[in-house]
């Protein structure tokens, strides 16, 4: 995650993230409060920098989220590691770089689609990643009817790759425990107006 490697601007790479819509605040929970909706699988962990994301956050992200408690959706569907993820020293310095008072006012992190590589890591990684009661907050999910329990379905927008895949595992289940392989599918190319078209497919295939 450096953008020396990717040979992106500071610019560039936020414009990217803007572009690939990776971070919403969109609709409410069962309780009213705001939405944060984090597509994983829209992450370019490859070209974009620990001091980028830091500064996105803070200014398009937090400053949206005011002095209220609110809730995180996590969706990990399609998530590779090789592409998507950031590594664990970089996940400690976000965390640890959020405002004290954005993660006092977190209220639940809805983790969908965990699959058992992500369980297996939270349960190795997630007390030493997420201190302050972060990692008791964390509640796996999955599938999107019971995330609507938690949150108001009317307000978010699902991917319809999310959607394809939620319907997959209801024919599969077994892949929700590592017992069945999850081949990787492949997706139309976005057009140019599409929120992912500026940055190469291996992030959402």
């Amino acid at each position: 995650m450096s953008s020396s490697a990717s040979g992106l601007s500071h610019v560039d790479q936020e414009q990217l993230m803007e572009k690939l819509q990776i971070f919403k605040i969109q609709g409410t929970d069962r309780h009213g409060r705001k939405v944060l909706v984090i597509i994983g699988k829209y992450f370019p962990a490859r070209v974009i920098s620990v001091e980028v994301l830091k500064k996105y956050l803070k200014e398009k992200i937090f400053s949206q989220l005011g002095e209220k408690p609110f809730s995180v959706v996590y969706v990990h569907t399609g998530v590779q590691r090789s592409d998507n993820f950031p590594g664990i020293s970089v996940l400690r310095s976000i965390y640890e770089a959020i405002p004290i008072n954005v993660k006092d006012h977190i209220e639940a992190v809805y983790f969908l689609h965990p699959g058992l590589q992500a369980r297996l890591f939270f349960a190795t990684f997630g007390r030493f990643l997420f201190n302050g009661g972060l990692y008791q907050k964390l509640q796996y999910v999955n599938r999107l009817e019971f995330l609507w329990s938690h949150v108001r379905r009317n307000g978010l927008e699902i991917p319809e790759f999310v959607l394809d895949h939620d319907e997959e595992l209801e024919d599969r289940p077994l892949m929700d425990y590592g017992l069945e392989s999850d081949h990787p599918r492949t997706y139309a190319s976005p057009t140019h107006d599409s929120p992912v078209g500026m940055y190469s497919m291996r992030c959402i295939a």
